[in-house]
C-alpha cells in the first residue's frame, strides 16, 4: 500500500512547490495512470515514492515504510522492492538482452559474483521467462542495440519483473514510441499487473493510452489532485478539469 498524507514537495532552487498536500491511497495490485500537463508535478510524485526525489513535508508510507526517514542500507534494501523504468530503457547496449535483464540481480550477489557477472542457472531461468512475459524471448541473446525502441522498452520491463518487485513506476514509458509499440508495451504492463498483482504506476501523457489501460486515473494540475477516480469516468468535463485551455478533443483520439 502506498499512501500520501498531506504530502508537499518545494524545491529548495526554484521555491517552485512541485506537490500540494497531496492525498492518495493505493492499495497493492492497483494499475493506475496519472495524467495533466508537462510541469504538472506528475514525475515528481512518482519519484518520490522510491526516494528518488525527497518531500519537504507530510507522510509518505509506502508498505509500512515511512519513506522521508529512509537512507543508507535501509533504502537500498527499500529500492529492491520498487521497480523504475524510464523513457530513455536505460539498458546496456553492447551486451546481450539475457544480461540486460540479469543486471536486475546484480544487487544479491557477493562481490565476486558481480564483478565477473557469474549468475546461477534459477537466475537466468528467471530472466528468461521475465522476457517470454513480455513475448520477447526470441531476443535473447540478440544486442540490446539492435532492438527497436518499443523492444528496448519491454526488456527494460523484464529486468524490473526479474527483481520480483511489488510496486512498478514508469516515468513516461511510452513517451518516444510508435503507437502500435505504445500500446504493445501498455498492454505488457497490463498483463504483468494481473499475473502478478504488482501494483503499477504509470506517469503518461497519451490520455487515450491511460483510459485504455488504466483502472484509476489521477489528474494532476499545479501540483495537486484534481482528479482521482476511476478511468471509466474520465469525460470532456474531467479532463478539461486537469488540462484547463490546453485540452484537445484529439487526447483521447485512437491510438492504435
Amino acid at each position: 500500500m502506498i499512501e500520501f498524507k498531506h504530502v508537499d514537495k518545494v524545491y529548495a532552487k526554484s521555491k517552485e512547490k512541485a506537490l500540494n498536500d497531496i492525498n492518495l491511497t493505493i492499495e497493492q495490485g492497483e494499475f493506475v495512470a496519472i495524467i495533466g500537463l508537462s510541469g504538472a508535478g506528475k514525475s515528481t510524485l512518482i519519484r518520490t515514492i522510491n526516494k528518488m526525489i525527497d518531500i519537504s513535508d507530510g507522510e509518505l508510507i509506502v508498505n509500512g515504510s515511512d519513506v522521508k526517514n529512509l537512507k543508507g542500507k535501509q533504502l537500498r534494501h527499500f529500492r529492491q522492492h520498487i521497480g523504475m523504468i524510464f523513457q530513455s530503457y536505460n539498458l546496456v547496449n553492447r551486451v546481450s538482452v539475457l544480461k540486460n535483464v540479469l543486471l536486475a540481480k546484480v544487487s544479491s550477489l557477493n562481490w565476486f559474483k558481480s564483478l565477473f557477472g557469474i549468475f546461477s542457472k534459477e537466475d537466468k531461468i528467471k530472466a528468461l521467462e521475465a522476457l517470454d512475459q513480455v513475448n520477447i524471448l526470441d531476443k535473447a541473446y540478440v544486442r540490446a542495440d539492435q532492438l527497436s525502441g518499443g523492444q528496448q522498452q519491454r526488456v527494460a520491463l523484464a529486468r524490473t519483473i526479474c527483481q520480483n518487485p511489488e510496486i512498478i513506476l514508469a516515468d513516461e514509458p511510452v513517451a518516444a514510441l510508435d503507437p502500435v509499440s505504445a500500446n504493445q508495451v501498455m498492454k505488457d504492463f497490463k498483463h504483468i499487473n494481473e499475473e502478478y498483482n504488482i501494483t503499477v504506476l504509470i506517469n503518461i501523457h497519451h490520455v487515450d493510452l491511460a483510459l485504455k489501460y488504466a483502472k484509476r486515473v489521477i489528474g494532476i494540475k499545479a501540483g495537486s489532485v484534481v482528479y482521482d477516480g476511476p478511468s471509466s469516468e474520465v469525460d470532456e468535463q474531467v479532463l478539461k478539469i486537469i488540462y484547463g485551455d490546453n485540452f484537445n478533443a484529439q487526447m483521447v483520439g485512437g491510438n492504435e
